[in-house]
């Protein structure tokens, strides 16, 4: 018998999914703790250290609470960096509960699960990733930071498939990030890439969750 697992959680919560192409769709948040990049720009920089211990129970339990009141089917896992824990029989158990999964990766941890969708936002400075998100990722998001050039841009667009989109969120709402987000897609499609989208955190916008 596996000895019980336990991971430290910075929060769980039920809100709509704000960022990529899931966005307005309602999900249950499970936002472990702990990241291994610490990126200036994180707007979650709580959930870098501490969180509480949870066991797999009580993660679960805790989910089906709020899904009496909010049946949403996606669950997302997200953090920090959700893949620096061994969440592999966190995932079966969600998939077993007939759920949808999702997963919010900086791209340099992978692990084999049957997760629905992989969303995957390469970071600074080296924007590495495992090679395995070549195939699993659903989308690609780029933070649109004042170094984010179009460079970048069509390295990860010659990387991908073509059915893989790349997204340009923009920090938070800041305006220089916007009107960089816009440059780069124009330059984008002048470069005759394609499937590259510009996006926006629908959260930060609304003041949500």
């Amino acid at each position: 018998m596996p000895p019980p697992l336990i991971l430290k959680v910075s929060e769980i919560f039920a809100s709509i999914q704000g960022e990529g192409l899931r966005q307005g769709e309602p999900t249950i948040f499970v936002r472990l703790a702990g990241c291994n990049l610490r990126c200036s720009f994180c707007d979650t920089k709580y959930a870098w250290r501490g969180g509480r211990d949870f066991s797999l129970e009580e993660i679960i339990e805790k989910i089906r609470a709020i899904r009496a009141h909010f049946p949403a089917r996606w669950v997302c896992l997200t953090g920090g960096e959700p893949l620096l824990q061994r969440v592999e029989r966190l995932v079966r158990k969600l998939k077993a509960e007939d759920l949808m999964v999702q997963v919010e990766t900086n791209g340099t941890r992978y692990r084999s699960m049957p997760v629905d969708w992989y969303s995957v936002s390469p970071k600074p400075e080296r924007y590495s990733y495992r090679s395995e998100y070549r195939k699993k990722a659903k989308e690609v998001k780029l933070i649109v930071t004042r170094k984010l050039g179009l460079s970048l841009v069509m390295k990860l667009r010659n990387e991908f498939s073509s059915t893989i989109p790349i997204l340009l969120q923009t920090e938070s709402t800041r305006k220089w990030s916007i009107e960089r987000g816009l440059k780069i897609l124009e330059e984008a499609l002048q470069a005759g890439l394609d499937n590259v989208r510009f996006s926006s955190q629908l959260h930060r916008i609304y003041g949500l969750k």
